[in-house]
């Protein structure tokens, strides 16, 4: 998984973009309407780890360019989208990786 930095960086997004969507489609209406608000607590915590973890893979992918500025604004903007991070990784993430694939040479033995 870690020799393909667009994968990972994928399996990090999608994998926040769960957490995001088990917040708000599950916890939260567990909390207003069944009263258990210590499943906020749980998932929010949960979430927000992966949320860092997600941030630090943006960060990365610019110091490595991997992505553009641009893209990384991008994929920022998304994490705060329930479904933002899959649509990134389907729509800008595969193009990027498209793009790195054929700008590298590649090499005879």
């Amino acid at each position: 998984m870690f020799k393909n930095p667009f994968k990972t960086f994928g399996v990090i997004g999608n994998i926040e973009a769960v957490s995001y969507l088990l917040l708000v489609c599950i916890a939260m209406p567990l909390k207003y309407a069944a009263g258990m608000p210590q499943m906020v607590s749980w998932v929010g915590m949960i979430h927000g780890v992966l949320f860092v973890a997600y941030v630090v893979a943006i960060v990365a992918m610019l110091i490595f360019r991997k992505l553009t500025v641009l893209q990384g604004l991008i994929a920022l903007i998304a994490s705060l989208l329930p479904f933002g991070p899959f649509i990134f990784d389907r729509k800008v993430l595969k193009k990027a990786e498209a793009r790195m694939d054929h700008a590298t040479p590649v090499k005879s033995t």
